[in-house]
């Protein structure tokens, strides 16, 4: 999910009750809740490298550890740097239980980012294992609206002049949000259920899912749609799903057939950025471009195929020269320097 999502989470959760325990429990949590995006910083070392690395140490259960060491750290800097001031004098910041809050903060981002369709490594480094929920878009207008309602709507309409405040509206918007995932799902496996039973080009699908995602309608305004993949044993096919019913928006309906493993495709694969895309794609379609003095091989993952979305949006490629040397690499328009292979 994208970082206000994240923040606003950490807020409500503290609000929730968190902040009654501990001076200080709102703004450990509401920076503990983004702490594992510090992962962020390794684009410094080239844009393969860092979708190598996304979602990988800092979004895991061991790695919460240090994200949450740093994030009280920090706050008990500003702390000592505030004179050991806090908003409720009579409420003192007690660090054991910051440490154990930031931690459920963290765990509420890994949460966050397994329910949309990029995924998590939460195991790591016991497992490499990826999982996804695909039940959220990247960006959930609805989820911000909750959230902030939560934090805003006690300070405006509440009488109470005790601080904290606040609990009942955070624990309902932490409510509608856990329903928002649960019509979600269940909608997502309506259409997948009605895409099991379809046929195309006379095959069977072997896999198929449903990923909601928010775009522009031709008012100006946004709206909310299902993007479907199905896959057979030739193909790839990708549109919009109708969630009454289940079917494919024919007039948008993209098949896209499985290529053979040339030696390009294969040596693509077996590069540093086709081993980690591969690992992490669910509907990986690869594709090859050729002339005379090199090939560009592409990976590009149909969880994404939105309509109208460019291949470069979490695209892969690999240049190879003819004699399937590797002498490019890339993450969408940014090419990898130097190169990891």
């Amino acid at each position: 999910m994208e970082p206000l999502t994240h923040f606003l989470t950490g807020a409500v959760l503290a609000r929730a009750g968190f902040n009654r325990t501990t001076a200080l429990a709102t703004a450990t949590m509401t920076l503990a809740a983004e702490a594992p995006d510090l992962d962020v910083l390794n684009g410094f070392r080239g844009p393969v490298y860092a979708f190598a690395h996304h979602r990988g140490f800092t979004h895991s259960f061991v790695g919460l550890l240090l994200t949450s060491a740093v994030v009280v750290g920090f706050v008990y800097l500003i702390w000592l740097l505030r004179g050991r001031k806090t908003n409720i004098p009579d409420l003192p910041p007690r660090w054991g239980f910051l440490f154990l809050f930031a931690y459920i903060a963290g765990l509420s981002h890994i949460l966050l980012d397994y329910t949309n369709n990029y995924g998590v490594r939460p195991f790591w480094p016991f497992s490499e294992k990826w999982y996804e929920w695909g039940a959220a878009f990247i960006l959930e207008p609805p989820i911000l609206l909750f959230l902030l309602a939560g934090l805003i709507l006690p300070e405006l309409f509440s009488r109470a002049k005790a601080k904290p405040r606040g609990r009942l509206a955070a624990a309902l918007a932490l409510l509608c949000v856990a329903m928002l995932w649960a019509e979600r799902s269940y909608t997502a496996g309506k259409i997948k259920h009605a895409l099991h039973w379809q046929t195309f080009s006379s095959e069977t699908p072997i896999r198929v899912s449903a990923y909601p995602y928010w775009t522009p309608d031709s008012r100006g305004l946004i709206r909310l749609r299902w993007s479907a993949v199905v896959e057979t044993q030739s193909a790839y096919i990708n549109s919009e799903a109708d969630p009454a019913t289940g079917d494919l928006d024919r007039s948008k309906l993209t098949f896209h057939p499985k290529q053979p493993d040339t030696p390009a495709i294969l040596a693509a694969k077996h590069s540093y950025v086709g081993r980690v895309y591969l690992d992490w794609a669910r509907y990986p379609l690869v594709t090859e471009s050729s002339d005379d003095t090199e090939s560009v091989v592409t990976f590009w993952d149909l969880r994404f195929g939105y309509p109208a979305t460019p291949r470069t949006l979490l695209g892969a490629s690999v240049t190879l020269d003819r004699n399937l040397h590797i002498i490019g690499e890339a993450m969408g328009p940014r090419a990898q320097k130097p190169l990891l292979d």
